[in-house]
């Protein structure tokens, strides 16, 4: 299914009148208006090519319909949100689920939607069809080197796959860890480990980044190899200055402190972007913003001043990257609303007064920083993110115009009503 400008341009004239008047009210608010309309128009958040299907539990799945049976499906999933938002502008690929049979056919359609490749992502999570060795007990941290080096051997693939693509990046997640007492060697695991990353490090091309992503637990759960901020940033330090931290939001215990955990980490210089979610009890994979919205504006607004007082780009220099999967929403409309909430949470961030607020924790006014917060916080800036949008040529609605042109429906038409998208 293609969106043609001239659907978006009808969905905008339905809604124009009365974006204007939530415009206008709230650019005569704010005068840097105009600066933070064209940072939102340059921000982009990649979307992960497993959450174009439906998700699940270990409990069960239930299939939406018209999910991407193939890549080139979900790259067209992908340009559909993109033509909707103008924010999607690049998708990032799980191997083995999404390996390309055809690199300069996929290059190409990709660019025709107007996309890129953001970081690769490898799975030594799961055993492949055909694998040799299992990686029951861990892969990167294995006590049988064989193990660790099939691991190895298989990150250093997608380096090149994602070199054959134009990606940059590579995230290194772990499942590795121990579900009891005594099962593991700690000091062995964390060893072994750093040996295994230092040859996929070495394989890094110049100017690429590996982003070392952790978790709290699951699927071990007395120990991760990777459980937190502070052991990501070991590994990361010890590799060398093309190695970073990945924050997911998801990956915590419950009441971490996020936000102290991306400004300590950016000012160490060590914070490679992100992956966004939302969660109640841990690692939901819940939509962006729909639980903690006031969360998600803190830590953009550390990141934010983080970024400012280092002049780093906000759209260049760190990863920006949604990681959910629902078993209950469409997931189109799912990532719809995710990007929304973070694009709400940045503009809210860059909309505090930073002199004003340096003031009051240097006073001690702990009244006046939560009253310039929280006045931020309580600021509708939807009318200045639909207008980034709309300057874009996307849609001042994206849900309602997905809906309207009955997205999903056109989908099932043409795939079928009982699809899986692959590696689900």
């Amino acid at each position: 299914m293609l969106i043609e400008k001239s659907q978006i341009d009808q969905h905008n004239s339905d809604y124009q009148t009365s974006h204007q008047k939530r415009f206008d009210f709230i650019k005569s608010e704010i005068p840097q208006v105009e600066d933070v309309i064209q940072k939102l128009i340059d921000f982009q958040i990649a979307i992960p090519s497993w959450a174009l299907g439906i998700g699940g539990t270990r409990f069960g799945r239930f299939s939406g319909g018209g999910e991407p049976r193939n890549l080139e499906e979900k790259i067209a999933d992908i340009g559909l949100l993109h033509k909707l938002n103008q924010s999607s502008g690049a998708i990032s690929l799980h191997i083995p689920w999404d390996i390309p049979q055809d690199y300069d056919a996929i290059k190409n359609l990709t660019a025709s939607h107007g996309l890129r490749f953001d970081a690769m992502n490898s799975n030594t999570f799961q055993d492949q069809k055909g694998q040799e060795h299992s990686y029951k007990f861990g892969s990167l941290q294995h006590v049988n080197k064989a193990v660790r080096k099939q691991a190895i051997e298989h990150n250093i693939e997608v380096i090149q796959q994602g070199l054959a693509l134009g990606s940059d990046a590579l995230t290194v997640w772990l499942a590795d860890g121990s579900c009891f007492p005594g099962q593991l060697n700690f000091r062995k695991a964390f060893q072994n480990t750093l040996e295994s990353l230092q040859e996929i490090y070495a394989a890094l091309p110049k100017d690429w980044k590996m982003f070392v992503e952790y978790k709290a637990f699951e699927p071990n759960f007395y120990s991760m190899t990777v459980g937190d901020w502070g052991q990501s940033l070991l590994f990361a330090n010890k590799l060398g200055p093309q190695a970073y931290t990945l924050v997911d939001l998801g990956h915590h215990l419950p009441n971490a402190n996020i936000e102290q955990i991306v400004a300590l980490l950016l000012m160490e210089g060590k914070l490679g972007g992100f992956h966004f979610n939302d969660s109640k009890y841990g690692d939901d994979d819940l939509t962006a913003g729909s639980l903690k919205p006031y969360q998600l504006f803190l830590i953009f607004n550390e990141l934010v001043e983080g970024m400012d007082a280092k002049n780093m780009n906000h759209t260049k220099d760190l990863g920006w990257m949604i990681d959910a999967s629902h078993n209950v929403k469409d997931p189109l409309e799912d990532l719809l609303q995710s990007v929304e909430a973070i694009m709400i949470a940045y503009t809210q961030a860059l909309l505090v007064d930073r002199k004003a607020l340096q003031q009051a924790q240097e006073e001690n006014d702990t009244v006046k920083c939560q009253e310039i917060l929280q006045n931020v916080f309580r600021t509708d800036v939807r009318a200045i993110v639909a207008e980034a949008r709309l300057r874009s040529g996307a849609a001042l609605d994206p849900v309602a115009a997905y809906r309207k042109l009955a997205v999903r429906q056109e989908l099932i038409k043409e795939r079928g009503a009982v699809t899986v998208a692959t590696g689900l």
